[in-house]
């Protein structure tokens, strides 16, 4: 009996890591016309993102700016047209994948957009090391603005691990007495 409970157990834990996410949170973030900020840069997810979400509000627009304008762009530096995937945003980037949010088709302070889209390929960042993933306004007309506070949820991925300082030294430690056994 206690052994099937600790398998269960074990069963979620692994379940939970297998699908992982991260999550982008922005308060009160204001975006131009084409403006993006980096979410995560290149090299710091591992996995494959397997769909995306928007959970955000439009605090505030400039020039019909919708809340679904608010877009997730994964391509890599310098920024340009034709990355790998493209969610939200009226204007098209000519990403591989490209989808729009369900809902938040309105300028109006207060519009929510949540939504998930699910994507036809996984992007694996094995396979695009360099992919950098951007969040920002994709409607591309100019003298327009959103202000969004919400979050961005990349499914399937997580932070990649950062070896921590104490670990660094001790590889060069090792590194270093491991010579020394050579040289005698």
């Amino acid at each position: 009996m206690k052994i099937s409970a600790i398998g269960a157990s074990l069963a979620v834990v692994v379940a939970s890591v297998a699908s992982a996410d991260v999550t982008y949170t922005f308060t009160n973030q204001t975006w131009e016309g084409f403006d993006f900020s980096t979410a995560f840069g290149a090299g710091t997810l591992t996995g494959s993102i397997t769909a995306v979400k928007a959970n955000a509000t439009l605090n505030d627009s400039v020039g019909y700016t919708y809340a679904d304008d608010l877009c997730i762009y994964v391509a890599y530096n310098p920024i340009a047209l034709g990355g790998l995937l493209q969610a939200g945003g009226f204007s098209n980037l000519q990403a591989t994948q490209k989808y729009s949010w369900a809902n938040g088709g309105s300028s109006a302070p207060g519009t929510v957009v949540s939504s998930t889209r699910f994507l036809t390929t996984a992007i694996s960042m094995a396979a695009n090391p360099n992919a950098i993933v951007y969040v920002g306004n994709g409607y591309g007309a100019a003298g327009v603005s959103g202000t969004w506070t919400g979050t961005i949820t990349l499914v399937g991925v997580e932070l990649a691990p950062v070896p921590a300082p104490g670990a660094v030294a001790l590889l060069g430690l090792a590194g270093a007495i491991g010579g020394r056994r050579r040289r005698a």
